[in-house]
């Protein structure tokens, strides 16, 4: 038989399987109480809205472009929705400095591409999002643990990027209720990574997939936001900003965004065109038909919902947790990130909670580069009811309690 190993290229070696794709499929089990999956609600979903948009496509004129292949920088009247929607948040652009994309996990592929040859360095907080780290891990690069405070300097990281054999490209991180920990970078913090950047002469790839999912406190401008302010024209920025409707409106239909200087996005349109050539022309006219007319409301909606689920969570987590447990309290976004006693394995819980107490989560490992962190776990509240995020809390922290027990 054909040993496949022998003639895949040596980054295939570097590819491993999504721990939280995997659990996904605990979703069909009708018994498992799932805090696993960072996903949006399907019940949240306006689908009425893009029944009416598929229809009015089918209906008119404009059918055949719908079907027929397009430019590979996107829907021109969805770039042109989003630039007047970036404008609202203090990103001032054309409709050039905006790439569609299948999804923002598509631009972080393509970013990984463009900027990282094997053995350069990529920044990464610790934990990061894992789906970053699978998609930068196939370009063969080291990973630094990307910090905004203690004693690293920029020279400390260009030294460490060296010594593995290549030079640090950019900084990656969520700037707004990360995935998986929930927490959002401050305004003082987002300008250190500028000046950081600055001294490194490197990218920052600000990751903005949870940016409309606030629901308390006063919103903090973009890091792209930030530069635009300092330097005067998004053409004079390093900040790449990654967008997505997958947590707005619909996920299935993949449809995302990067918004950055207009060489940046010459590069990524020549990847693209070897890539896939364009995203969707049908799914992305139907994204604009329903943001048009429906974004802000769709959104006002889902916050409501979601921020009921964070606060039902959250008073279970204070109500059920043993001590020598912690977790974070984001501000927005689906998750809330728990840290265990030193010594107890998110892996091992994983396991013995399905088996007994029915509820799942994903073990906070996967999301190290340097695969630390056993001790602890991601909560996803955006798919669970307030009833069932209660129960399942308490039946989490009976058993995380009883392992404490048992290991005094």
């Amino acid at each position: 038989m054909l040993n496949w190993e022998a003639i895949f290229a040596t980054r295939s070696t570097r590819m491993r399987a999504s721990e939280i794709r995997e659990l996904l499929k605990l979703l069909d089990k009708p018994d498992i109480i799932s805090f696993a999956g960072g996903i949006p609600d399907p019940k949240l979903f306006p689908d009425e809205q893009f029944r009416a948009a598929y229809a009015d496509i089918f209906s008119g004129e404009g059918v055949g472009a719908a079907l027929q292949y397009s430019v590979s920088e996107g829907y021109k009247p969805l770039r042109e929705w989003l630039q007047r929607e970036m404008g609202r948040i203090g990103i001032d652009c054309t409709a050039d400095n905006i790439f569609i994309t299948s999804g923002s996990q598509q631009a972080l592929d393509y970013i990984g591409k463009l900027f990282l040859s094997p053995k350069d360095t990529a920044l990464v907080t610790w934990p990061t999002y894992l789906g970053a780290l699978q998609a930068f891990n196939a370009y063969e690069p080291t990973f630094d643990q990307l910090t905004l405070s203690g004693n690293r300097t920029p020279e400390s990281y260009r030294t460490a990027a060296q010594k593995a054999g290549g030079e640090v490209k950019f900084t990656y991180l969520s700037s707004d209720f990360a995935n998986p920990t929930g927490e959002t970078v401050d305004r003082a913090g987002r300008e250190r990574l500028l000046d950081m950047a600055e001294e490194l002469n490197v990218a920052v790839i600000e990751d903005a997939a949870y940016q409309h999912l606030r629901y308390e406190g006063e919103a903090i401008p973009p890091i792209l936001s930030l530069e635009i302010a300092r330097k005067g024209s998004i053409e004079n920025t390093r900040t790449i900003y990654c967008g997505s409707f997958s947590k707005t409106l619909a996920p299935g239909l993949r449809v995302g965004y990067v918004v950055a200087a207009t060489p940046v996005i010459r590069k990524l349109v020549l990847i693209k065109q070897a890539a896939d050539l364009h995203s969707s022309t049908i799914n992305q006219i139907a994204i604009a038909h329903v943001a048009e007319r429906y974004f802000h409301e769709q959104v006002a909606k889902i916050r409501a919902a979601y921020s009921a689920r964070r606060n039902a969570m959250l008073a279970a987590l204070d109500r059920y947790m043993p001590a020598g447990t912690v977790w974070t309290r984001p501000e927005g976004g689906m998750f809330i990130w728990v840290t265990l006693p030193e010594g107890m394995d998110g892996a091992a819980l994983l396991a013995r909670s399905v088996e007994t107490e029915k509820v799942a989560f994903v073990p906070g490992q996967a999301f190290f580069a340097d695969r630390s962190g056993t001790n602890t776990i991601r909560l996803s509240f955006s798919c669970a009811d307030e009833a069932m995020i209660d129960e399942g809390i308490r039946r989490l922290g009976r058993l995380i309690g009883g392992a404490i027990a048992a290991a005094a």
